[in-house]
């Protein structure tokens, strides 16, 4: 560790000079005895990749582990934010859709990975940030989603053969019926930590059989499943939704990506160093800088 040099009166002000910090800091010890915290509160979201759709009528994916709230930095200190990647749709109905990889805030901080949706048997939808809804073609119940992260996703109906969705980060997704209704994605959270409030982490919409509907996607990024036609379009990047469900027949058969997730962090403008890597967007909102990483790795120095 760096040496720190403390000069003055501590009844007035004094200046930490820390080497491996440009320029230095001055912080004022109280009047009287009181403890001096080396450090100031940053809040922070992370939010996980969404994982993928499932195949033939596939359930959708679940949305990417959502978490926020507050931690403390200590002055010098470097913390790492990893930005997870959304899981692939299935292709095969022996293969669920993949799981969304895992955002992490140093080793403070990880959000799960959204789970991935069944497919038309035997592939079983997986556990997630928010779980896989159940596959089609049989009476299955959907994944569940991590306690504090997320939700699990909806069951699958199996004739006709209608899937679940995919679990959101406030509610779980939606089962599919017997009078061909497909399972609707689980709706995400919004929050207004940039200073504009955005919807993040929501369930994939399930894929229908030739006489269902396919599920719409879960407000917060989550795709929406297809009965027929062009395959379903990839949960929206950067909200960690979960991909769609494929439907019964031709092209339209594949599951959809989940989305990727984010990485930010709201300091106190009065204590934000402007040492960063990873090249984050950095914005101010109020008397806070906010610090967005939006794919890969990239560092804050405190």
């Amino acid at each position: 560790m760096a040496s720190v040099i403390i000069a003055g009166d501590t009844s007035g002000s004094v200046t930490l000079s820390v080497p491996a910090v440009s320029g230095s800091n001055t912080l004022t010890f109280p009047a009287s005895s009181g403890i001096l915290q080396l450090g100031y509160t940053a809040s922070y979201l992370l939010v996980a990749g969404g994982g993928g759709g499932g195949y033939d009528t596939g359930g959708g994916g679940g949305a990417g582990g959502y978490l926020t709230g507050t931690t403390t930095l200590a002055i010098g200190n470097v913390y790492t934010a990893t930005v997870g990647a959304g899981g692939a749709g299935s292709t095969s109905t022996t293969v669920a859709g993949t799981v969304g990889s895992s955002s992490t805030f140093t080793s403070l901080i990880t959000s799960v990975g959204g789970g991935g949706g069944g497919t038309n048997a035997p592939a079983s939808a997986t556990s997630g940030g928010s779980g896989g809804g159940g596959r089609g073609g049989e009476v299955t119940t959907g994944a569940s989603g991590t306690p504090g992260q997320g939700n699990a996703g909806g069951s699958s109906n199996g004739t006709p053969a209608n899937g679940g969705g995919g679990g959101g980060s406030s509610a779980v997704g939606q089962n599919g019926t017997s009078s061909g209704g497909t399972g609707a994605g689980g709706a995400g959270t919004a929050l207004s930590i940039t200073g504009t409030s955005v919807t993040y982490a929501g369930g994939g919409g399930a894929g229908a059989g030739p006489s269902g509907v396919a599920g719409a996607g879960g407000a917060g990024g989550g795709a929406a499943g297809v009965a027929s036609g062009n395959n379903p379009t990839n949960g929206t990047v950067n909200t960690g939704g979960g991909g769609g469900g494929g439907g019964a027949s031709g092209p339209s058969r594949s599951g959809s990506a989940g989305g990727s997730g984010v990485v930010i962090l709201s300091v106190p403008t009065a204590s934000y160093t402007g040492t960063t890597t990873g090249s984050p967007t950095i914005t101010t909102s109020g008397s806070n800088t906010i610090i967005k990483w939006t794919t890969g790795s990239g560092t804050y120095t405190a």
